[in-house]
């Protein structure tokens, strides 16, 4: 057997792996959310993150059996990184509107399909959450008109939010 059918082997072999691993973390996640009654905006969230890890894996191992050199490739992911960090600091609101999104998945009693008040002097919104995405929070007001406010807004102002009992994380 030639070099290269090992290395399709190996590849298939390894593609084969992860969709088995994707679908048995699939079927774990919809256990505990189903367990925990957790929103379903949280699945969706897990498994894109699943999703990401599942790739960035995929790429390492076969660029391994595909024989890419590491130094090549620490070269690129590093360069990479520069400017993703270079990008990140012109639009520091980027970056805080990311991790106000984690803490509010992980940390905030506000979820989709909760009612919420957002107590601003100059401008309160009030309506049902909607959606939220990495850098935004939608909110259906009562004139059926859609709002987005960025994250790092929601962390910072005052809500008031009615408490639902099937909610695990407060």
């Amino acid at each position: 057997m030639e070099h290269y059918q090992i290395q399709l082997l190996q590849s298939v072999a390894v593609i084969v792996s992860l969709v088995v691993v994707k679908f048995v973390l699939r079927v774990l996640v919809n256990n505990i959310m189903t367990k925990f009654h957790f929103a379903v905006e949280r699945k969706r969230i897990i498994s894109k993150i699943i999703n990401l890890l599942i790739i960035l894996v995929a790429f390492i191992l076969l660029s391994a059996i595909w024989g890419v050199d590491s130094e090549q490739m620490t070269l690129y992911i590093t360069s990479a990184l520069t400017i993703l960090g270079v990008g990140f600091f012109a639009q520091w609101s980027i970056l805080s509107n990311l991790t106000s999104s984690l803490i509010l998945f992980f940390n905030h009693p506000v979820h989709i399909g909760g009612r919420i008040k957002i107590l601003d002097k100059d401008y309160p919104i009030e309506g049902v959450v909607e959606n939220i995405s990495l850098f935004f929070m939608y909110i259906r007001t009562e004139n059926a008109g859609l709002v987005t406010i960025p994250n790092t807004v929601v962390l910072q102002k005052t809500i008031a939010f009615e408490v639902s009992e099937k909610d695990p994380g407060l």
